[in-house]
């Protein structure tokens, strides 16, 4: 059983155990906001509500801000694994701007593409081919980008999560 914690501004930070939340809960760093009724947690004194979303009582600041790294994976993951160019099924990623120009490994130059378009494209850009991107390359954005974890969510997460979209 996970739960999902959200800052105190009600935007997710992390997924945890149900035991880590409910000793936050406990030690009054967080508020139950959701819980599961049927299931309770018995302790030797009494029971405890299982939490599955807590809200932390005070603000948590992250450091740097939340930038998700570049990664072949997410590119494909951005893009639904769907050519930039053709919209076929995409299996590489390619630089917009080819790296022998000055093309950097950005959310913004890179994009999914499939292997017939990569290497015709070779090391030119879309505009040198004449074609034009299907989608503008951005780094991606949301709580499933962020908190690692939400892939495999619980539905009574999915109000929160979308808050913070």
């Amino acid at each position: 059983m996970r739960t999902l914690v959200l800052n105190a501004g009600y935007e997710p930070l992390a997924i945890v155990s149900f035991k880590r939340a409910l000793v936050l809960v406990m030690n009054d760093k967080a508020t139950i906001v959701e819980r599961m009724e049927e299931d309770p947690v018995w302790g030797t004194q009494r029971a405890f509500d299982r939490p599955v979303v807590i809200l932390l009582t005070r603000y948590v600041r992250l450091p740097g801000g939340r930038r998700v790294p570049v990664t072949r994976r997410g590119v494909l993951r951005r893009d639904a694994h769907r050519c930039g160019y053709c919209g076929k099924a995409a299996s590489t990623i390619d630089h917009v701007l080819p790296r022998s120009r000055g093309g950097a490994d950005s959310w913004e130059n890179l994009v999914a593409c499939c292997l017939r378009c990569n290497n015709v494209k070779g090391d030119r850009t879309p505009q040198e081919m004449g074609w034009d991107l299907r989608l503008t390359p951005r780094p991606p954005q949301g709580a499933h980008w962020t908190v690692r974890g939400t892939e495999r969510t619980d539905p009574r997460w999915e109000p929160y999560l979308e808050l913070a979209a």
